[in-house]
């Protein structure tokens, strides 16, 4: 450990402190960070591992922030690709309402998409901001932890839930068990779930029940308790419930769900999606198969993105703009509560109804 002479004023760990410890020096710190390429991988692993025992956060990224206190922008860690944030029309919905929020303001956005490797932990790490908002994050990814080492606000839209950090999302559990009791009072008995992430492993298929108990997203694993609940209260048992599960939320994997779930025997009568995207590809599987909506099989969505209701698509309303908005006001205002829970709405249409 440094001596207490090594500290730098008020007893805080500095570049000094840490090139002093390894006896390298500042500059071969430096570079660890922002020039990985000037050194070798085991320097590199060795410096940063020095660094994270003495409780060393990194320099400031940028000089241009050391001389105004201020990097001006926000960090946006996503769950998903670039391309994701640009096409899903919820993200997009949600990006629009942080961008409306900051732009004013003079904030930047800085888009940190996830990656399974420590890739993003790395950016994250380097990345010249003032704060973090976390969208849709699984419990348990190095981010997280990159994140929280910075030491800078933090807010978490959707997930993760247990990192005791400020929050902002909706009841997920009541708005999936809503949905699936709306098919249930229909009249449904053989329903089934088309769910997306329930761990960030890439997998596309079946969900089995060890699976969904081992459910790292936390919004799906609280939609599935939901939809659980819902088929208790009507005595359908939740083990004959086929649950399928589809990476990445995208029209083409709602295809590939509603193909498998409508090519059952006995196939369902009604399926419920945990998004609108996902739903529009079961719409298109049962197109596929010659079956009509809501007469054969009824589909629900969640999100009422615009397209929803060109789809005459039962679904569930929730507003990423607003989500988007209050997170915003947290980081650059400190307005707010600590977390909260914004409304959802049941919005039925015409892709359910009676089974026949």
């Amino acid at each position: 450990m440094p001596k207490d002479g090594e500290r730098g004023a008020g007893g805080r760990v500095t570049l000094q402190t840490l090139a002093d410890h390894l006896g390298v020096s500042r500059t071969t710190v430096s570079n660890a960070y922002s020039r990985p390429d000037q050194l070798t991988a085991k320097l590199r692993r060795r410096i940063l591992k020095a660094a994270e025992e003495l409780g060393y956060p990194g320099p400031h990224p940028a000089a241009r922030s050391l001389r105004r206190g201020r990097a001006g922008a926000i960090g946006l860690v996503l769950t998903e690709t670039l391309p994701y944030a640009f096409g899903d029309p919820y993200a997009v919905n949600f990006l629009q309402g942080i961008a409306a929020a900051t732009e004013p303001a003079g904030v930047g956005l800085l888009l940190l998409p996830l990656s399974r490797e420590d890739t993003t932990a790395e950016a994250i790490t380097g990345a010249a901001v003032d704060g973090f908002c976390l969208f849709s994050l699984p419990d348990g990814h190095p981010a997280l932890t990159a994140v929280l080492r910075r030491r800078l606000p933090v807010i978490v839209v959707d997930e993760p839930r247990s990192a005791g950090l400020p929050y902002v999302g909706i009841d997920d559990r009541a708005a999936f068990r809503s949905a699936t009791e709306h098919v249930l009072d229909l009249g449904h008995r053989r329903i089934a779930v088309a769910a997306y992430r329930v761990r960030f492993d890439g997998h596309d298929g079946w969900a089995d029940s060890a699976r969904q108990a081992g459910a790292t997203f936390p919004a799906t694993r609280e939609r599935l308790a939901g939809a659980r609940e819902a088929c208790g209260r009507a005595g359908v048992d939740w083990g004959s419930v086929p649950v399928t599960e589809s990476a990445p939320n995208e029209h083409e994997s709602g295809l590939r769900a509603g193909r498998r779930l409508l090519g059952l025997d006995p196939r369902p009568t009604a399926i419920v999606a945990m998004s609108d995207v996902l739903a529009f590809g079961v719409l298109e599987a049962a197109r596929e198969l010659g079956l009509r909506v809501p007469e054969n099989v009824s589909v629900v969505g969640f999100d009422d993105v615009a397209a929803a209701a060109a789809a005459d698509l039962t679904t569930i309303r929730q507003s990423g703009k607003e989500k988007a908005a209050t997170a915003a006001r947290y980081l650059l205002i400190g307005e707010g509560p600590e977390s909260v829970l914004l409304p959802h709405e049941l919005v039925v249409r015409g892709s359910t109804g009676p089974p026949a």
